[in-house]
């Protein structure tokens, strides 16, 4: 009989210890979690933004330089660069006004009906005097001038050879190679 008492007095206590270790955690804790999954959330956002613009500036300078091409091909076949007034249109219809293309291929310098258009859905900007030219787009924020991801993304470095961007903020270009804007 002991023996039976000291055996239920065992599972009593085991179960007493195991129904007190499974209260669940505590409100404290609960928040504790809650703010370290918030924080390292933010750094992976974070991560995640940054190479998502540096993605959408790298595909808007191989837009460009595809605008280049075509522009070159343009010259190449009609012997000058269109106009800031005949745009980039003239790549995609044979221009009405300025200078004549006499030998403009039927189809256009591009395929499709529209030049293409910014990662960000902006017109890029053209400028030309039909000798030389600038290709730039505006950035994420659509408007001239900008710092950091808001930044004016060249082609064409100012001063080698190629138009002043016009508008609102006065922004250089960087030197060759990196066609991002310097922070003003």
């Amino acid at each position: 009989m002991r023996e039976k008492i000291r055996k239920s007095m065992q599972i009593n206590f085991l179960q007493k210890t195991l129904a007190d270790n499974q209260k669940g955690f505590s409100l404290i804790e609960i928040l504790i979690a809650l703010t370290l999954l918030a924080l390292a959330g933010t750094f992976v956002v974070g991560k995640f933004l940054d190479n998502l613009h540096e993605g959408q500036v790298n595909s808007t300078k191989i837009q460009m330089s595809n605008l280049e091409g075509r522009l070159k091909e343009f010259r190449r076949k009609c012997g000058f660069y269109p106009t800031t007034e005949q745009g980039l249109e003239a790549l995609v219809t044979k221009p009405s006004g300025g200078r004549e293309c006499k030998d403009y291929p039927q189809n256009g310098f591009i395929d499709g009906d529209a030049v293409p258009k910014d990662p960000w859905d902006h017109d890029f900007v053209y400028e030309s005097d039909g000798k030389i030219f600038n290709i730039y787009s505006y950035g994420q924020d659509g408007e001239a001038g900008g710092e950091g991801t808001d930044a004016d993304i060249y082609l064409k470095a100012a001063g080698k050879g190629a138009p002043a961007a016009k508008g609102g903020a006065e922004t250089e270009a960087p030197a060759q190679g990196n066609n991002e804007a310097a922070p003003q």
